[in-house]
């Protein structure tokens, strides 16, 4: 199994437990995803993005409005001032050893492990919104997110990731 750590920071030669902002219920951990999952990352860190895909139990209603005409079945969505940094992003994908890491949720590909943690391997990748469609995935511009997450919340669609939201213009 591959597993991997992104940042945009160089120079990581050990990742350490610690806790996340947003999880202060948890223990320390170190987070990694799975490759099926990686391309959520394809993006500056806080960029704040919606990734949601086709899956059963989504209705022919919701299918047409999330879907539309797209050929697609896994659609990325960030707001459109954001463009450029995406564009310009170096972002580094750490390959991480799995032995130590438990599934947090396989839905979204996440991993922790509470042991510190050797990167194997460092790799740069730029060229960013190239990967992505070169994947299949559909990247969509929006002034502002919040619409789409009221909608995404309120639809039948139930494999989606809303990822830095906090960092999302208000309306």
């Amino acid at each position: 199994m591959h597993l991997y750590h992104f940042s945009e920071e160089s120079d990581i030669d050990i990742f350490e437990p610690r806790v996340k902002a947003n999880r202060t219920n948890m223990p320390p951990v170190v987070w990694a995803i799975d490759r099926e999952h990686e391309f959520t990352f394809f993006v500056p860190r806080d960029c704040p993005r919606i990734v949601y895909k086709k899956a059963e139990g989504v209705s022919a209603e919701d299918e047409a409005k999330f879907f539309g005409l797209s050929s697609s079945d896994i659609i990325m969505t960030v707001e459109t001032h954001w463009y450029q940094a995406i564009r310009d992003a170096v972002v580094y994908r750490y390959t991480l050893p799995s032995e130590s890491f438990e599934v947090f949720d396989a839905t979204a590909g996440y991993y922790i492990s509470q042991k510190t943690v050797r990167p194997t391997h460092r790799e740069p990748l730029t060229n960013l919104i190239e990967k992505l469609i070169e994947m299949n995935i559909e990247l969509r511009f929006t002034p502002n997110l919040f619409p789409l997450r009221e909608a995404i919340l309120r639809s039948t669609v139930k494999d989606f990731g809303i990822h830095r939201f906090e960092n999302a213009r208000q309306l």
